[in-house]
């Protein structure tokens, strides 16, 4: 079962509250994705909410004189996990992205060589 993170503004201001949201299969119960987080980050889940995102409407045409149509991007659904008090998740901790930062900071600034 493939889970993955979402690291989007909305899911860093949902980490202050100690919830995380992921993507998973459709499939997926609330009990199976409370375990596969807890065997994927070492964590303990207090409580899992999951939505439905349904795809949204996207034109198309074929060609100049084509009749235009419509179809839609694929459903998404996604759990928002709570862990309990202490613990969090290193890939949305904010001391790792300031640390990406700093790094390439410094590289920008090691490029720019002695003139």
């Amino acid at each position: 079962m493939l889970i993955r993170p979402i690291q989007t503004e909305k899911a860093y201001r949902e980490q202050t509250k100690r919830s995380y949201m992921f993507v998973v299969p459709e499939d997926t119960s609330k009990q199976a994705i409370a375990q596969q987080i807890t065997d994927q980050y070492n964590v303990t889940v207090t409580s899992v909410h999951t939505i439905l995102r349904k795809g949204k409407a996207t034109k198309f045409s074929r060609g100049k004189h084509a009749y235009p149509g419509t179809t839609y991007r694929q459903d998404k659904k996604i759990a928002y996990v709570t862990l309990k008090d202490g613990d969090s998740i290193k890939v949305f901790d904010e001391e790792a992205t300031d640390q990406k930062a700093s790094t390439s900071t410094k590289t920008k600034s090691d490029k720019g060589g002695d003139k």
